[in-house]
């Protein structure tokens, strides 16, 4: 229920701007705007100025009279604005058999439709926008300033590929790495189905280390492959009874190191406790600003009884930005997230990426979008504005159906001096519809298989 509820919010939203621009660019260049819909399919309820709030369908034959008929309608996959004059998802074709009217799509110049059909990909974008430059002013970037390995868990992905706790990162695929966002974003972003090349630092020796594409776990799924330096296991929870308890641990404590080894994360905690049933453990606490030494003795079960999660205690950087500076900031991650989606679009077409690892569907969605939300408000936004900047950037691609696609006839026709018959355009809409639907449906499959 939470997945199709934060669905619901996300794509409601992103449909709402996206629409909102098609509808006020018409506004401003003379159009009438006959329906404004949130959702495909038949009509639930709306309202007009003609007949007020209403439930159901209106008459096949109704005249809003250039009144706009705002409604919610029964698919909730999208959107759209019907604009007299155009020819689009709906099949009305009987304008072609008339004169242009002073009102109709058809009947502007360049620029002005131009305008009307980028105007939903400007509001996405502007969204996105809005959205970093927020996050920038008044979060600003927090950046962890390390690039050693952290704690590395035996039999994992990264012990198979041959990293050790304690290299320092130096280089991945030729680019040089500062800090561990730098890592992450050259591992995850930059390099998005290419191999790796990473060159460490071990023992004051550099070692190169080659890692097939296909040796690195999905961060979604698995976690991440490496994990910096500074992590330590966070007791959240202890239970009653429980010899943890019995040790005098309490909620909110960090455990520095167990029987004398400095623990890196959770994982390592875990498997220093699962082998010593019976036996008791010294361990090194802090609490607030105080540092205990404890005693605790694992049960039978090789369980203390807590509930242990990471938290970060190495150095980390905020860096805070001024109002215009933040727009400038929010310009970089607009041009750097846009030609990471560039780049996988690219890749897929190649082969190089399987489309079921790029592209993510009504599922996924959904499924990221509740995630997002149960972190908290500034990550269900910044999944907003990359989801509204991946909605802009395919939007325009000049694929038919698709506003890329209506501006590509509209520049064909400028160019030809010429209007594309009434039924081409129909044809070639209800071919890239058809396509998309297919597209769609696989997108849908993959994301099922993944869950």
């Amino acid at each position: 229920m939470d997945y199709i509820i934060y669905f619901a919010i996300t794509i409601g939203i992103l449909v709402f701007i996206h629409e909102l621009g098609h509808f006020l660019a018409a506004k401003m260049t003379g159009m009438r705007a006959d329906v404004f819909a949130i959702g495909f399919g038949k009509r639930l309820f709306g309202y007009n100025k003609k007949t007020g709030f209403t439930f159901g369908s209106l008459p096949k034959d109704f005249d809003g009279e250039g009144h706009t008929d705002y409604r919610i309608s029964l698919l909730p996959l999208g959107g759209y604005v019907k604009i007299p004059g155009m020819v689009d998802e709906s099949g009305d074709t009987e304008f072609a058999n008339r004169e242009p009217l002073p009102y109709e799509f058809r009947s502007k110049n360049f620029w002005q439709k131009s305008l009307v059909i980028s105007a939903g990909v400007i509001m996405n974008l502007l969204l996105a926008i809005l959205i970093f430059w927020g996050a920038n002013f008044f979060k600003g970037k927090p950046v962890t300033l390390t690039t050693t390995i952290g704690y590395i868990s035996p039999n994992s992905p990264a012990d198979s590929i041959g990293f050790m706790s304690g290299d320092i990162i130096k280089s991945v695929n030729g680019a040089t790495v500062e800090n561990w966002d730098d890592i992450r974003n050259e591992i995850y972003m930059n390099t998005i189905g290419d191999n790796l090349n990473i060159i460490i630092s071990r023992n004051g020796n550099e070692l190169n280390i080659f890692i097939p594409r296909s040796k690195i776990p999905d961060p979604e799924k698995r976690g991440e492959l490496l994990k910096p330096q500074g992590y330590k296991p966070y007791i959240a929870d202890v239970l009653n009874d429980s010899p943890a308890q019995t040790a005098g641990l309490h909620p909110g404590d960090i455990i520095l190191d167990l029987d004398g080894i400095p623990l890196g994360n959770s994982s390592e905690f875990v498997e220093i406790v699962s082998q010593n049933a019976g036996n008791q453990l010294n361990a090194k606490i802090l609490r607030g600003e105080d540092t205990l030494n404890l005693a605790v003795t694992p049960g039978s079960d090789s369980k203390v009884g807590i509930a242990i999660n990471d938290i970060f205690e190495g150095k980390t950087e905020l860096r805070t930005f001024g109002f215009f500076e933040s727009f400038v900031v929010a310009g970089e991650d607009l041009y750097n997230f846009s030609s990471v989606t560039f780049m996988a679009v690219s890749k897929v077409i190649t082969g190089k990426i399987e489309a079921k690892n790029a592209v993510a569907g009504p599922v996924r969605i959904a499924k990221l979008a509740a995630k997002s939300a149960e972190v908290g408000v500034e990550s269900f936004l910044f999944f907003l504005a990359i989801l509204s900047l991946s909605l802009a950037l395919i939007n325009i691609m000049p694929f038919p159906v698709l506003d890329g696609g209506h501006l590509l006839m509209i520049i064909i026709e400028t160019i030809t001096r010429r209007e594309i018959p009434v039924k081409v355009k129909i044809a070639i809409n209800n071919t890239g519809f058809v396509l998309l639907l297919i597209l769609m449906a696989f997108i849908v499959y993959n994301d099922i298989l993944s869950l």
